[in-house]
């Protein structure tokens, strides 16, 4: 499988690019609605750019990372977790199943977000900013966790490559992409942060067939051998906590707000 994402440098002159053509657009009066586009358009490349540059840094001090995986692994046994091992031998016997979750998880990590995005900023403008926010936070807060490397447990024995095995491995052409930040799994977070979303913002009974996708990519992350469980459950813990500050954030604007604009009224009056 080709590896057709850009490199963190590529994203970087897109944002550029993006946020050259919204501040021209801008400037010149012309179209403006593009302008929010080009602008939400540079930040998701922004953020993208700094994904893979992330990668690329922790895998610079590789020391540690494979203790770090079988730790996990045990402390995971200790707890009662079940094994990602037995998961995927189960999946393993059957090729077009497993073919499957080695595409899943090539592609929908991105398509699904990209197109959950363009639905949010479309139909649903006035969320869309404040999802975008949780979902900056949640990513660099799963970036600067990543920086401390940890190996997935297709690099451990036990386990099997599977994307490599059937020739799906985005990482078979030598591209230079991270393979050691296991911990947290951006994947999880970002599946999870979709699921919950569509069903709190859209309507009616189909919005529930987006619970697919977390859970759809939960398994994925396991039957490929590209993740632990625990690396699942820390990126729900990071996307809530970054939930949970931001609407903490958010409360205390408002509140000093509302407490500022009476405070102004009343010394306009005074002044009057």
């Amino acid at each position: 499988m080709h590896n057709i994402a850009l490199t963190w440098q590529q994203g970087a002159l897109l944002c550029a690019a993006l946020a050259a053509l919204g501040m021209a657009v801008h400037l010149s009066g012309r179209i403006p609605v593009l302008v929010p586009v080009a602008r939400e358009s540079a930040i998701i490349a922004g953020l993208y750019a700094l994904w893979q540059l992330a990668g690329t840094l922790s895998v610079l001090g590789t020391s540690g990372a494979y203790a770090r995986a079988r730790w996990l692994q045990r402390t995971e046994r200790s707890v009662g977790f079940p094994s990602e091992a037995a998961v995927q031998r189960a999946v393993d016997r059957h090729p077009l199943v497993i073919q499957a979750c080695n595409v899943y998880y090539a592609t929908m990590h991105f398509g699904v977000m990209f197109a959950f995005l363009l639905w949010l900023f479309l139909r649903h403008r006035d969320r869309y900013a404040a999802v975008r926010t949780t979902l900056a936070l949640t990513t660099l807060a799963c970036l600067l966790i990543q920086l401390v490397p940890v190996a997935p447990p297709r690099l451990l024995p036990g386990y099997v490559d599977t994307a490599r095995q059937y020739g799906q491995s985005v990482y078979s052409l030598g591209v230079a992409a991270d393979q050691l930040s296991a911990m947290p799994s951006v994947h999880v977070a970002w599946a999870v942060l979709v699921g919950w979303v569509v069903v709190r913002v859209g309507r009616g009974r189909w919005r529930w067939l987006a619970v697919v996708h977390p859970v759809a990519t939960l398994f994925v992350i396991t039957a490929t051998a590209n993740h632990f469980w625990a690396d699942g459950v820390v990126a729900v813990a990071v996307l809530v906590a970054c939930a949970a500050g931001q609407r903490a954030t958010g409360s205390m604007w408002r509140r000093w707000r509302a407490q500022r604009v009476p405070a102004s009224a009343e010394l306009a009056g005074v002044a009057g």
